[in-house]
């Protein structure tokens, strides 16, 4: 079904800055991007998707059986997300928040032309049918180059959906819950945004990836509706009967100074609540996970291991399961979703709080963006610390949020989405 050519690249880097350039003649592109980033289970350095044959686009009810259906039939590389709302068709749940952005809850497409890239090679996986266009396509993206790019303007005028003093009372409304027994921790996420804005989504996604290089880096393009995230988290992957999942609980800021720097690493390390915070999530993504693994076969690999990223310390577990070749991979997908990362435990209670709280319906932002292979292997991140745009409507998001449990302190919480924002703001504010 699809033609497969294998090329040398002189210069990667140089090459995939033209690559993404010369995507954005088509309304469908899926790039991932893991800026070199050094991870144990990654397949490529980086992969675009562009210019589908077939696409599907859903509503939450029904949403994941559309997705089995689609990616049972295609037998084909299929790429798009997965948006936080589609825990409406997993639990007997709704969202009524405030929607700025109206992106479909769910968007998968197969795309003709795709590019698969490791270390100096770039593996070109064409449908048949395009073969033709590949000598000609790698010619026009060897002379890609971006028409002049200003500078982003700098008036863009972000506001806040929940203000601060706003942020507290919620905040002591979720540890009310906690101390109450109802739930033991929970995600609670604010939205920033602006209305009758304008951006350039390539310009703002490439200034965002520069000042955080992070490994599971997105743009994503539907028509008029764009993705630009700098996550460096991965929600799951699946490498043949090996499934894997690395939630994010625990954060500290960098420092300048490398000596203050290692010692907030280290202080995040030894941290007890950042710790409890990611150990619960972590017992619940064992539970989910044990939903279709083979008994026994669930692992802590690494438990509240930090790793150090731009513009942060982070804390990751990995955990991985082993399940049955019987196993569909949408119902492993299904049965974990939304990340508990995202959400909080007990899960069901956590988003019910969460949508009582919070003021913004999350949609895409907390989804997942990825893809599966022809073999039914997939890989997906966690849309976090990402811009979100819809360029007919000229509105721009972002949410930033974090973990509330028994020991939470409301203006540290407050403090810590600060930091989460920053990027996200500097490159929308100039």
């Amino acid at each position: 079904m699809r033609t497969k050519q294998i090329h040398k690249i002189d210069n990667p880097e140089l090459f995939k800055y033209q690559l993404l350039v010369w995507s954005q003649q088509f309304d469908d592109v899926v790039w991932l991007d893991s800026n070199n980033y050094q991870q144990t289970y990654s397949s490529y350095d980086a992969v675009l998707a562009v210019d589908s044959l077939t696409s599907i686009q859903t509503q939450a009810i029904g949403a994941f059986n559309t997705l089995k259906a689609y990616q049972s039939t295609a037998k084909d590389w299929i790429f798009g997300y997965l948006s936080y709302d589609l825990k409406n068709d997993v639990e007997a749940l709704e969202s009524h928040n405030f929607d700025g952005l109206q992106f479909p809850e769910l968007y998968f497409f197969q795309p003709k032309k795709l590019f698969l890239i490791k270390g100096n090679k770039v593996e070109i996986r064409y449908l048949k049918a395009f073969k033709g266009d590949i000598k000609n396509d790698l010619k026009a993206i060897s002379h890609c180059e971006e028409e002049r790019r200003g500078n982003l303007p700098n008036n863009i005028k972000i506001k806040l959906r929940i203000h601060k003093d706003d942020y507290f009372e919620k905040v002591k409304n979720m540890l009310f819950h906690i101390h109450r027994g109802d739930i033991y921790e929970a995600n609670f996420c604010q939205e920033f945004y602006a209305e009758d804005t304008e951006i350039n989504p390539l310009e703002t996604y490439f200034k965002l990836n520069e000042i955080s290089k992070p490994p599971f880096a997105t743009f994503l393009k539907c028509l008029d509706l764009y993705l630009l995230s700098s996550s460096p988290e991965r929600y799951l992957m699946k490498h043949g009967q090996t499934i894997i999942s690395q939630p994010i609980k625990g954060t500290a800021k960098r420092s300048a100074d490398p000596v203050e720097d290692a010692q907030l690493k280290l202080e995040l390390s030894q941290d007890e609540k950042e710790r409890s915070e990611n150990i619960m999530i972590l017992d619940l993504m064992r539970n989910d996970l044990s939903k279709t693994a083979i008994k026994g076969s669930v692992h802590v690999e690494e438990l509240c291991k930090v790793y150090t990223f731009d513009q942060v310390h982070q804390m990751i577990s990995t955990v991985t399961s082993k399940i049955d070749k019987k196993v569909h991979p949408v119902d492993v997908i299904k049965s974990t979703f939304p990340m508990g990362s995202m959400t909080g435990a007990p899960k069901i209670s956590a988003m019910k709080i969460i949508e009582e709280l919070e003021e913004t319906k999350r949609g895409l932002y907390s989804g997942a963006v990825g893809y599966f292979s022809p073999d039914g292997d997939f890989d997906f991140n966690v849309v976090i610390r990402s811009i979100l745009y819809n360029q007919t409507k000229q509105y721009v998001s972002y949410s930033v949020g974090g973990a509330i449990t028994a020991k939470s302190d409301p203006l540290k919480e407050y403090e810590e989405c600060l930091v989460k924002a920053k990027a996200m703001r500097e490159v929308l504010e100039g």
